[in-house]
């Protein structure tokens, strides 16, 4: 698939749980459902196991059958396997996506985000990692991008530049650009 979720949105959870899911991520979830044509509504799964993780992460149809066949190679009762199954597979649900763009967040995902109380509405971002997307919480999002950002200068030698850490090709030293 050409198509991956890029970017960063922030969107607002109303009171009733609805949320509108971004355009650009809605044109990937249509191209990664097999089952999708225009008028029918678009489906993706969302994922809210993994007890390390304060996200939920979505996947295209396309993209949680992929995970699936891995799961499938892997051997019956190893624990990896148990553990894969039960926190990606048993702890996600698969959503549709409405007319208006938007989705319900359903009650588990929004307490693995920490956005239990809709009263106000929850402000959270919709946050692109290629080929599956991520739903945070906005003050988590937050958080963690700043930890991550804070620390990107200890996985760089002097001068380098993020692109550094993809190893594709030549990266320009910081230094002799200046």
């Amino acid at each position: 698939m050409s198509e991956s979720f890029r970017g960063e949105f922030n969107q607002k959870v109303d009171a009733k749980a609805r949320v509108s899911v971004p355009a650009s991520f809605r044109r990937v979830i249509e191209a990664g459902d097999p089952d999708w044509t225009p008028g029918k509504r678009p489906r993706f799964v969302l994922v809210y196991g993994d007890p390390s993780r304060q996200w939920a992460e979505g996947y295209t149809m396309a993209g949680i059958r992929k995970l699936e066949r891995r799961i499938l190679k892997m051997r019956l009762g190893d624990k990896a396997r148990k553990a894969l199954q039960f926190n990606m597979l048993t702890l996600s649900q698969e959503l549709e996506i409405d007319e208006d763009g938007r989705i319900v967040v359903p009650p588990k995902v929004r307490a693995k985000i920490g956005a239990t109380d809709l009263s106000g509405g929850v402000e959270t971002v919709f946050a692109g990692a290629l080929d599956t997307f991520q739903l945070w919480h906005r003050d988590a999002y937050e958080a963690e991008f700043a930890e991550l950002m804070a620390g990107a200068d200890d996985l760089l030698e002097d001068g380098q530049d993020l692109l550094a850490l993809s190893g594709c090709g030549q990266v320009a030293n910081v230094r002799s650009l200046s």
